[in-house]
C-alpha cells in the first residue's frame, strides 16, 4: 500500500525509546495494560470462588490471558513501529526529492554554459574581434531573460579583467578568483561553490565557468561565468516541497555536513553542522539541544552528471513533534465495502496488521467459547452463582477488550491507509514539478538557438545552397550533441521548408498551422508548442515540438524562418515516472491531460494516446492542486494520488503558454473481493438477568446469517474448528463429514475421546461453510453417541422470555416428516427468529448411513497416536 522499505525496522525495534514522543499509543497502551490487571483479577476470582466449577475453563482463561498480553504487546509495538515508519518513509522520500532537483536543475546548466562558450558572437566578443560592450550586454540579456536563473553573466580575459557584466549593480573590474585559472586549463566546464569576488556580497556563489576560444584560430581567448540564482531557486524548491506546517525543516548540505541552504534559516541558520543519517534505519539524533529524526541522502545523479560534490539533501524534524498533529481519519470517508475490501487484502500491504487482525479474531472466538461453555456447564446445573458472576465479567471484559483492540486496528489500518494516500499524492507533486522544470529549459532553448548569428546569416541567404544547408546541420548536430533530451533540430525557412536536420524525416514541409503561428511570434520571448501529437520528426509517435521564429539579424522584424526542436519525450518522460515511483511494487505513474488521455506511461497495458479512467473531479482540479482516494482500478482496489502542473517560474504561468498535465499514482492493494471482513451482528435474544423465562435453556449459534439453537442439556462443549483432523474412515462424506476432533474423555485418567465432525451448513443447505477464525464445533450428544457439528460463529445460552416462544411449532410436526428445523422461536420482540434443530432427527440423517455399512458393525474404531493410548472415534 505504501512505499516503506520492509527493512526499515525490525523485530528489535525500541519502542520503549519512541513511545513516550507517541500520544496515541502510549494512551492505548495504557489501556491494554488495565485490561490486562482486570483479566488476571477475573481469573484469581474464579480460582478461589468456584475452582471446582471454572476448573474446565481456568486453563483456557489463562491461555486466553496470556495471548491478551501477548496480543497487547504487539499491537503497541506495531502501532509505535507504523508511525515511526510513515514519519520516516516521508522523510526519506523528501530529502531524496530535495538532491535529485537540485541536481537535475544544475544538469542543465552544465549544458548552458557548454553552448553559450561556443556562441560565436560571445567568442568575437572576447578574442577583441568586437568592443561593442553595449550590444555584448544586451546579448547577454536576451540570454538571461530566457534563462531566468541566472543572476550575473560575466565574461573576463585571460588576467582575469572583466569585459562585460550583464548585472551592474555591483560592478566588479577583475576577479583573482582561482575558478579563472582551473577554467582556463580544462577543456569542460568547471563548477565552483563558495565565496567569489566575481559575486560580491554573496555568501557563496554557484559559478559554472567554460573558457572561451578564438572563433577563428581556436585559441583561448576568455572566460564565460554563468552565475547561478542559487538562493531562489532553493527558496522555489522548499516552498513546492517542505512540509506546510513547518514541522521539519528541508536542508541542502555539503561533503561536511554543513547546511548550505535551509527552508527556515532562522531554526537552522546556514553554515551549521548537522548530523547525517543515510540508513534506512530511523534514530534518535541530537543537535542543537534537541532530539531529531533524520533523513540524508546523497546525489544518484542525472545523466551522467553527479551534482556538485558531496551534496546530499536532507529532512529534519523534532521527536516531540514528529507524531503529533491532528489527521483526519482517511477510513472515515470510504465505503464500508471499500475498507473491508481493503482489509482482505492487509496481508499484502501490512503483514503486521493481518496477523493482529487474526489474533484478535481468534481471542475473541476463544473468550466467547469459554463463556459459552461455561454457560452451558450452568444450564445444566453444573455452575454455581459464582460461576456465573464470573461468566458475566468475563463477557462484559471481553466485550471491553473486542473494543478496544477494534478501535487500536482501526488506527493501524487508518495510519498505513494515510501514509500510502499521502505518499501517493506527495509523489505526483513532484512528478508535475519535474515536468514543468524540465519543460521550461525546452522552452528556453528554442527560443536562445533561434538567435544564433551563424544560423540567422545562414538563413538569410536568399536561397541555401546544399553547402549553407549542411553548416546549419553542424550547427544543430553541435547543439544536439551538448543538450541529449532532444531526437531531433530542425531548421525550416518562411515558406516551411525543412532546410536543416540533425535527424532523418518523412516531412519536407513544416505543417501550414504551426508555420503561421510562427510567423505570427511577436518578439524573441515568444515560442510556440505543438499539441502532444504524432510527429514525423519523432518516428510518428508523440511528442512536443517546441518552435522559435529565427529573424533577420539586420532587421528583427522581419521572420526568416523558424527552429523546431523535438522533445525525446517517450525515454524522458518514462524516466521521470519511473524515478518518482522508483520500486514501488503494484504501482504505476502516468502523465495525462485534461481528458485523461495517456501522454507517458509505466504500464505497458495503458499506453500513450489511450484514456486513464479515473473521476473527472480529479481532471478538472485548479493547477497546483493536489488530491488522493482509494478507488477500484480495473477490478482492484488501489490507492490513487494526483497533482496538476502549476508552471515553474513564468512558464506556464505568465507567459501565456497553456497546455496543463497531471500527475497520476496508482497503488494496487488487491482484487475487490465480495467476501467482506465483518463479524455476524451478535443481537441480544435472550431474557435479561431476573426477568422470568419459561421458554427452554437454549444453546444458540450461528450458520451463516441463521440463527440456529440445540437444546442446552444435549451439549458437551464448543472446540475451536482449527482442531478438525481430516478422516475418511467408517463415515463418507456425502453428509458433510470433514473428519475427527478429540474430546475430554469421559472418566478420570482417561484417553480423549475422538467424535466426528459434520459440516452444518452443508446439512441444511448442502453449501459448505466458509471457515475463518469465528468457525466452532458444537459438540452435542443424543443418547450414548456424540457428534460434531461446525458452525459459523457461537452466539449464546439462555432462555427466551416467556412471550416470545411460539405458541405451537412453526415448521414441521413430526420427526417423520424429514424436517431437521421442528420449532422456531421468536426473540427479541419478535425480530428475531431462533430455529430449533432436532437431534433426533439429526443424529438418524447423519448416524444410519455409517451404522447400516457393513464395516460399520461396531459402535467403536481404534486410533492410536504413536503412543501407547488408544483412542476411541465415538460414533
Amino acid at each position: 500500500m505504501s512505499s516503506r522499505p520492509s527493512n526499515v525496522l525490525n523485530a528489535s525495534f525500541p519502542v520503549d525509546a519512541f513511545l513516550p514522543y507517541m500520544r496515541d499509543v502510549s494512551k492505548c497502551a495504557q489501556s491494554l495494560h488495565e485490561l490486562n490487571l482486570i483479566w488476571r483479577l477475573i481469573e484469581s476470582s474464579a480460582r478461589m470462588n468456584c475452582p471446582r466449577e471454572a476448573g474446565a475453563i481456568l486453563p483456557t482463561m489463562a491461555a486466553t490471558r496470556a495471548r491478551f498480553h501477548q496480543l497487547e504487546e504487539e499491537l503497541v509495538i506495531n502501532l509505535a513501529r507504523e508511525k515511526l515508519r510513515n514519519v520516516h518513509a516521508a522523510l526519506m522520500t523528501k530529502s531524496a526529492y530535495v538532491i535529485e532537483i537540485v541536481v537535475r536543475n544544475l544538469f542543465e546548466r552544465t549544458a548552458d554554459v557548454g553552448f553559450l562558450a561556443t556562441d560565436g558572437a560571445l567568442c568575437a566578443f572576447a578574442a577583441g574581434l568586437d568592443a561593442d560592450v553595449h550590444a555584448m550586454r544586451q546579448r547577454l540579456r536576451a540570454y538571461r531573460d530566457k534563462y531566468t536563473v541566472y543572476d550575473q553573466i560575466i565574461v573576463l580575459d585571460l588576467a582575469g579583467h572583466v569585459l562585460v557584466q550583464l548585472d551592474q549593480s555591483q560592478p566588479v573590474s577583475r576577479s583573482d578568483d582561482a575558478l579563472i585559472a582551473r577554467t582556463l586549463a580544462c577543456d569542460n566546464y568547471v563548477e565552483t561553490f563558495r565565496a567569489s569576488d566575481l559575486c560580491p556580497g554573496k555568501r557563496d556563489a554557484l559559478i559554472y565557468s567554460r573558457r572561451l576560444c578564438h572563433p577563428e584560430t581556436g585559441a583561448v581567448v576568455g572566460v564565460l561565468c554563468l552565475c547561478f540564482a542559487f538562493e531562489e531557486e532553493m527558496a522555489r524548491i522548499f516552498s513546492t516541497h517542505r512540509d506546510p506546517a513547518g514541522r521539519s525543516n528541508m536542508l541542502l548540505l555539503d561533503a561536511g555536513g554543513s547546511v548550505i541552504a535551509s527552508a527556515d534559516p532562522g531554526w537552522m541558520p546556514l553554515g551549521t553542522r548537522v548530523p547525517v543519517n543515510h540508513d534506512a534505519t530511523p534514530r534518535m539524533m541530537m543537535s542543537g539541544g534537541r532530539e531529531y529524526l533524520v533523513c540524508t541522502t546523497g546525489s544518484a545523479g542525472y545523466q551522467g552528471y553527479p551534482g556538485p560534490q558531496g551534496w546530499q539533501g536532507q529532512v529534519m524534524i523534532p521527536l516531540d513533534i514528529a507524531f503529533g498533529g491532528v489527521q483526519a481519519s482517511m477510513l472515515s470517508g470510504l465505503d464500508a465495502g471499500i475498507a473491508d475490501g481493503l482489509l482482505v487484502h492487509a496481508r499484502s500491504f501490512c503483514p503486521a496488521l493481518f496477523d493482529i487482525m487474526g489474533a484478535a479474531d481468534s481471542t475473541a472466538e476463544t473468550i466467547r467459547r469459554v463463556v459459552w461453555n461455561g454457560q452451558v456447564t450452568s444450564a445444566q446445573g453444573a455452575g454455581s452463582v459464582s460461576l456465573k458472576t464470573v461468566l458475566e465479567q468475563i463477557s462484559e471484559t471481553g466485550a471491553r477488550s473486542n473494543t478496544l483492540f477494534a478501535e487500536s486496528i482501526h488506527s493501524l489500518f487508518d495510519t498505513v491507509l494515510a501514509a500510502g494516500l499521502h505518499d501517493a499524492e506527495y509523489v505526483t507533486n513532484l512528478l508535475v514539478d519535474l515536468l514543468d522544470r524540465n519543460l521550461y529549459e525546452r522552452a528556453n532553448d528554442c527560443r536562445w538557438w533561434a538567435l544564433s548569428p551563424e544560423l540567422q546569416r545562414l538563413l538569410a541567404i536568399p536561397q541555401p545552397g546544399a553547402q549553407d544547408s549542411a553548416a546549419m546541420t553542424h550547427i544543430l548536430a553541435t547543439i544536439n550533441g551538448l543538450y541529449t533530451v532532444y531526437a531531433c533540430l530542425f531548421v525550416y525557412d518562411r515558406t516551411g521548408r525543412i532546410v536543416a536536420s540533425t535527424g532523418p524525416g518523412t516531412d519536407t514541409m513544416v505543417d501550414a498551422a504551426t508555420l503561421q503561428q510562427v510567423l505570427a511570434l511577436r518578439s524573441t520571448q515568444d515560442y510556440h508548442v505543438s499539441p502532444f501529437a504524432p510527429s514525423a520528426r519523432y518516428g510518428n509517435a508523440p511528442t512536443y515540438v517546441y518552435h522559435a521564429a529565427i529573424r533577420n539579424p539586420l532587421q528583427a522584424s522581419q521572420i526568416l524562418g523558424g527552429i523546431g526542436i523535438v522533445f525525446d519525450a517517450t525515454p524522458e518522460f518514462a524516466a521521470m515516472l519511473r524515478g518518482g515511483i522508483g520500486d514501488k511494487p503494484d504501482t504505476q505513474a502516468f502523465f495525462v491531460d485534461r481528458r485523461g488521455t495517456i501522454i507517458a506511461s509505466t504500464d505497458p497495458a495503458r499506453p500513450i494516446g489511450t484514456t486513464l479512467d479515473i473521476d473527472s473531479a480529479l481532471l478538472a482540479l485548479d493547477n497546483g492542486e493536489s488530491a488522493s482516494r482509494v478507488v477500484i482500478d480495473e477490478g482492484r482496489y488501489a490507492l490513487l494520488g494526483c497533482t496538476v502542473s502549476h508552471g515553474y517560474r513564468e512558464f506556464k504561468v505568465s507567459d501565456s503558454y497553456r497546455a496543463d498535465v497531471i500527475a497520476v499514482v496508482l497503488s494496487s492493494v488487491g482484487e475487490v473481493t465480495r467476501h467482506a471482513v465483518a463479524g455476524i451482528d451478535v443481537v441480544a435474544a435472550f431474557a435479561p438477568a431476573g426477568a422470568q423465562a419459561e421458554g427452554p435453556e437454549l444453546a444458540t449459534f450461528f450458520v451463516g446469517t441463521a440463527l440456529m439453537a440445540i437444546a442446552a442439556d444435549q451439549v458437551r462443549e464448543a472446540l475451536p474448528a482449527s482442531r478438525v483432523a481430516p478422516i475418511s474412515i467408517g463415515v463418507g462424506t456425502g453428509c458433510g463429514c470433514l473428519g475427527i476432533v478429540p474430546i475430554a474423555g469421559t472418566q478420570p485418567g482417561m484417553a480423549d475421546d475422538f467424535v466426528w465432525v459434520f459440516d452444518l451448513a452443508a446439512v441444511l443447505s448442502g453449501t459448505p461453510s466458509q471457515q475463518d477464525s469465528r468457525s466452532q464445533v458444537v459438540v452435542v450428544r443424543f443418547g450414548n453417541r456424540s457428534i460434531g457439528l461446525l458452525v459459523d460463529q457461537l452466539h449464546g445460552v439462555g432462555r427466551v422470555a416467556a412471550q416470545a416462544v411460539a405458541g405451537t411449532p412453526m415448521v414441521g410436526q413430526a420427526i417423520g416428516n424429514g424436517l431437521l428445523v421442528q420449532q422456531v422461536f421468536q426473540a427479541n420482540e419478535g425480530k428475531l427468529l431462533i430455529q430449533m434443530i432436532d437431534l433426533a432427527y439429526l443424529f438418524k440423517l447423519l448416524m444410519a448411513p455409517a451404522e447400516s455399512a457393513p464395516e460399520a458393525s461396531s459402535n467403536v474404531f481404534a486410533l492410536t497416536d504413536g503412543s501407547r493410548h488408544v483412542h476411541r472415534i465415538n460414533r
